[in-house]
């Protein structure tokens, strides 16, 4: 009965490296962000001396937008790779990002839901910047995703400070 449990458990256990090829799709979806800067980049340059001082603006907030959504991959890789599939083993790597030594599930969440923030902030600053063109339902529903996204990032971050309490009011307990 022992020797098939542990047979299941391993298999299980082993059933986590299922998620390496998504985490190397979103590699490769990271490269078709690089393509897109660089594209966008080049598109400002050449047309920088026909572009109006707003258009220019938008041009660079999109760059931003990819910038952001990039870092949002690397999180999503890293810290997805490091806490559900493998220990990366980069403690005496020099560029061994900070974050990355006190990552966890909840840690994760809140990075990614303070990452969404500011993509999301970007999207609203050019919908303002183009507030003219924009029909006001639109902005409205905008401002109004914009908040939701605010209002689940805060109980995320309460949601997690509640756990890690509850974890460490237990552990303290227990010994």
């Amino acid at each position: 009965m022992q020797k098939p449990v542990k047979a299941m458990e391993s298999f299980i256990f082993w059933s986590r490296w299922l998620q390496a090829p998504l985490y190397l799709g979103l590699i490769a979806a990271q490269g078709v962000y690089v393509y897109q800067f660089m594209h966008e980049l080049s598109h400002l340059i050449l047309a920088a001396g026909n572009l109006g001082e707003a258009d220019i603006m938008l041009i660079v907030l999109g760059l931003i937008d990819v910038v952001m959504i990039a870092n949002l991959l690397v999180m999503v890789i890293v810290g997805g790779y490091e806490t559900f599939v493998s220990r990366l083993n980069l403690e005496d790597h020099e560029d061994q990002p900070e974050w990355l030594s006190h990552v966890n599930a909840g840690v994760l969440k809140v990075k990614l839901a303070t990452a969404l923030i500011g993509i999301s902030s970007i999207h609203l600053l050019k919908t303002f910047i183009n507030a003219a063109q924009i029909d006001d339902r639109v902005i409205i529903a905008q401002a109004a995703i914009h908040a939701l996204f605010l209002v689940s990032a805060i109980a995320i971050a309460y949601t997690d400070k509640i756990m890690t309490s509850t974890l460490a009011i237990s552990a303290r307990e227990h010994h």
